[in-house]
């Protein structure tokens, strides 16, 4: 007696290991991906009059509010608010003429961390609400 073997059914390729290496790469760009920060301050709320500076942008309108103060930190370790050097002594009085504003602080790229760190520790002894560190661009 002679058996006779059935055909095998065609079987085509797992999936299930294509599934696996596509679940890795969503895995690693997901943990590798950045995201909005989303409590960022806006440093403008609206158009602001050619001339006017940070500070100024948006004064008119009463329920408009108060945009954040920008302090400019030089390469030498000097604060600086409207162009004009601050003294660490002044940055009270500063601070005490707006009130409950939010404070954002533009180092220099050439300016040393140090600087950074004291400036933070005063503003924050003056009673700054918020303060917001911009990067600084690359030193060439």
């Amino acid at each position: 007696m002679r058996l006779e073997r059935r055909a095998r059914p065609l079987v085509g390729p797992s999936l299930v290991s294509m599934i696996d290496v596509l679940m890795i790469m969503l895995i690693f760009f997901m943990v590798t991906s950045t995201y909005l920060n989303l409590r960022m301050m806006p440093l403008t709320q609206g158009a602001a009059p050619p001339g006017a500076g940070v500070q100024d942008a948006g004064a008119g309108d009463p329920t408009a509010p108060e945009p954040p103060l920008l302090l400019r930190l030089s390469a030498d370790g000097t604060a600086r608010f409207r162009g004009r050097a601050l003294a660490p002594q002044d940055l009270r009085e500063t601070l005490a003429r707006f009130p409950e504003r939010d404070v954002v602080v533009l180092p220099s790229a050439r300016a040393p961390l140090q600087s950074l760190v004291t400036l933070s520790d005063r503003l924050r002894a003056a009673g700054a609400g918020r303060v917001a560190v911009i990067r600084p661009e690359r030193a060439p």
